[in-house]
């Protein structure tokens, strides 16, 4: 009989917790609110949604042994601990060990990005790639290397966060880490909305600047206006697309991948596909023998399926 496990994906804005069977089909889901400040209060939202996840949801047969768990942060995935969320906020935590007491089973823990390289390694087109590149340009940009059907972690796991790699040095654009023409700076979903307001007086008359006065601007109406000819909106799409072809180029040098694969909504935008190509140099990519590819995986739950596939991953180690 197929083994399922049960998923839980920590976001920034929701955590969905599912059951997922072998072949990275969701057998059941409920999707609970998330918002926190810290560890803490991450541990308790998690403890709770569990509990009414197997309280008004329950599992159906054959029942998972295992939580695969996918959060943000930096993980020691060996002993289950949490270090932190980002180094502004850092309290470790044995999260492993407490969701394990607490639910009596097996428990397997990995950062958000990496869960999703491996949702793309075990149900995605990494399945016919054993050296790729799994690139997550969102709200952050960072990385999931696998080489030789293994993904690459680092000496403390932190392998990927490929965020502050600077690809443009005459950038004035300033990143939350203190450096100028971080990638994460100019391609971002956060970065992109950062820029509005940076950028903003130079363009007064520009409807983000509106946009912006009402909270957070989504890259999708970025590009949007960057198409209709709004000269702010373009500055921005145009520099965050050189900005991406930028560190894919930087990357295929560093791991000779065969193939690229992007996610994050940034990265799935119709401007991103469109234009990125463009500016990826032949003679740089030639070597990229299966190209740059969009993941299949629905963006909408592609972190539970990165959770379960962390939970497969620590459930093989049962047996």
């Amino acid at each position: 009989m197929e083994r399922t496990v049960l998923g839980v994906d920590l976001g920034g804005t929701k955590l969905l917790i599912g059951q997922v069977n072998e072949s990275g089909e969701i057998l059941r889901s409920k999707q609970y609110p998330s918002g926190f400040l810290n560890q803490e209060q991450a541990l308790r939202l998690i403890l709770l949604s569990i509990e009414d996840y197997i309280s008004t949801v329950g599992f159906v047969e054959p029942y998972p042994e295992v939580i695969g768990l996918g959060i943000v942060g930096l993980i020691d995935q060996s002993s289950g601990q949490w270090i932190m969320i980002d180094p502004d906020r850092k309290s470790p935590i044995p999260i492993a060990n407490i969701l394990g007491d607490r639910f009596q089973m097996a428990i397997g823990i990995d950062n958000d990005v990496k869960a999703a390289t491996q949702a793309e390694l075990r149900f995605g087109l990494g399945q016919n790639s054993k050296d790729f590149i799994y690139l997550n340009i969102g709200t952050g940009i960072a990385a999931g290397f696998v080489s030789e059907g293994n993904l690459i972690r680092g000496y403390q796991n932190d392998s990927g966060e490929i965020g502050h790699l600077s690809v443009n040095y005459q950038s004035n654009t300033p990143c939350v880490c203190g450096r100028f023409g971080c990638v994460e700076a100019l391609a971002s979903g956060g970065g992109m909305d950062r820029r509005i307001k940076l950028l903003g007086q130079r363009y007064p008359e520009s409807p983000l600047l509106k946009l912006a006065s009402l909270g957070f601007v989504d890259a999708r109406d970025i590009f949007a206006l960057a198409d209709e000819g709004d000269p702010l909106a373009r500055l921005i799409a145009h520099d965050a697309v050189d900005a991406a072809s930028e560190l894919i180029i930087n990357l295929v040098r560093v791991t000779n991948p065969e193939l690229i694969l992007l996610g994050g909504g940034v990265a799935g935008s119709s401007w991103m596909r469109t234009e990125l190509p463009k500016r990826l140099h032949i003679r740089a990519m030639k070597s990229v023998h299966k190209g740059v590819q969009l993941s299949q995986l629905d963006p909408a739950v592609v972190g539970l399926i990165g959770a379960a596939a962390v939970g497969f991953a620590k459930q093989e180690t049962l047996y």
